[in-house]
């Protein structure tokens, strides 16, 4: 069994953009771009992770928040701060700007897309 989160776009080429060039996933199905785009669904994968950008009216809401867990969240993170991740839009959230330790035993930090949409990456904290 797998799930696959479906996170609602309002503008997919900017969302493909952000989860292409910041966070460093691929399209599913190379080639078929202007299928995709036309069918308004995006398959994206990343390490062996899967989710679906999509404008239809049924899939997904706004401001949704996935969990992802990965092995180094430092690492990642920095990795998507010199891909261009600007942790600037949310000054009041510790965890848009910078990995943190938090008191039930995870190290995370958020991102949140265009479209308001977040991914929350964690791992166990050390």
């Amino acid at each position: 069994m797998k799930i696959v989160p479906v996170i609602k776009s309002s503008d997919l080429e900017r969302s493909i953009h952000f989860y292409t060039a910041v966070l460093d996933f691929e399209r599913k199905w190379p080639g078929y771009e202007d299928q995709e785009l036309a069918n308004g669904v995006v398959d994206l994968l990343r390490d062996g992770a899967e989710l679906q950008l999509s404008r239809h009216a049924g899939d997904g809401v706004f401001g949704s928040v996935n969990r992802v867990f990965v092995d180094d969240v430092d690492e990642r993170f920095e990795t998507f701060r010199a891909r261009g991740l600007d942790t600037t839009k949310r000054p009041e959230s510790p965890l848009h700007t910078a990995p943190v330790h938090q008191t039930w035993g995870l190290r995370e930090f958020a991102v949140t897309d265009p479209d308001g949409n977040q991914l929350c990456f964690c791992a166990p904290a050390k």
